[in-house]
């Protein structure tokens, strides 16, 4: 997993009114839980462009007023009108102990099926882990080059050492789909 340094600031109130008037300030409520106790602090919004609006997977080391604490992004909540952040929850990692994350999907290869003239359809964009920090990848492979029209890699096909996959095994990744123009020609 790629690493990623956000600095924060406890919070002195919290509740609806703090929260807004953190937003107010250009400031991202946070929490942080998961470990010893939960931890209540602000970011400033500038600082999450790089974590929130990528499909990296990132190890988030949270400086908070000295204290560093190893997170991962959990979940984050916007704005249904200006898509501003309103909260940014963080779940605390050990090397211990398992996480559950999503991983995005990188295609490799060239298919047969699109050399001939099909068209290929990526279907699931990320797939959900579950594993230890350690053996967590940035990506998830899934090889195409033995595709063929109307063939289908499903999630069964994906090797990830170290980990489990939490998706249900027939589902698709990606498929060659065979234009219209084609299937005239194949039935023939």
């Amino acid at each position: 997993m790629k690493k990623l340094e956000i600095v924060g600031y406890k919070r002195a109130t919290l509740g609806t009114k703090g929260s807004k008037d953190l937003r107010a300030e250009a400031l991202a409520p946070c929490v942080l839980y998961g470990g010893k106790e939960q931890l209540h602090f602000a970011v400033p919004m500038i600082l999450f462009r790089e974590l929130l609006y990528s499909a990296d997977v990132y190890e988030v080391e949270l400086n908070i007023e000295g204290d560093i604490h190893r997170a991962i992004l959990q979940d984050a909540q916007y704005h249904p009108v200006n898509e501003m952040i309103l909260h940014v929850d963080f779940l605390e990692i050990t090397a211990e102990k398992p996480i559950k994350i999503d991983v995005p999907v990188k295609i490799i290869g060239n298919s047969p099926g699109v050399i001939k003239g099909g068209k290929m359809v990526q279907k699931l964009r990320k797939v959900s882990l579950r594993g230890l920090v350690a053996n967590i990848p940035d990506f998830v492979t899934a090889d195409i080059s033995g595709l063929d029209l109307g063939q289908t890699v499903k999630v069964n096909k994906l090797k990830v050492e170290g980990c489990e996959i939490l998706n249900p095994a027939s589902n698709p990744v990606a498929t060659i789909d065979i234009p219209r123009a084609l299937r005239g020609k194949l039935t023939a």
